[in-house]
């Protein structure tokens, strides 16, 4: 049976709520859980890394331009003056 323990004064990345975050581990991983809104993680108790990226609109690769979309270069107007304040 595993044993479920309470982190006091940990607050939930999620919902920011103190006091409801706990703690179980087996023998690869440590797990965090929020009884609030139902968090979890999980980390590798050897300190590796977890092998799978979460896939993410940062890190796809695009496929070209959509339909109807272009790029758009901004440059300085040249005609604009600072101004000192």
């Amino acid at each position: 049976m595993t044993v479920k323990r309470f982190i006091a004064g940990a607050v939930c990345p999620r919902c920011g709520v103190m006091d409801r975050l706990r703690t179980h581990r087996d023998e690869v991983r440590e797990y965090r859980e929020c009884i609030a809104c139902g968090y979890h993680d999980a980390m590798r108790l050897d300190g590796q890394n977890e092998p799978a990226e979460l896939e993410t609109r940062v890190n796809q690769t695009a496929d070209g331009l959509a339909d109807g979309e272009q790029v758009l270069q901004f440059v300085v107007n040249p005609k604009l003056k600072k101004t000192d304040q």
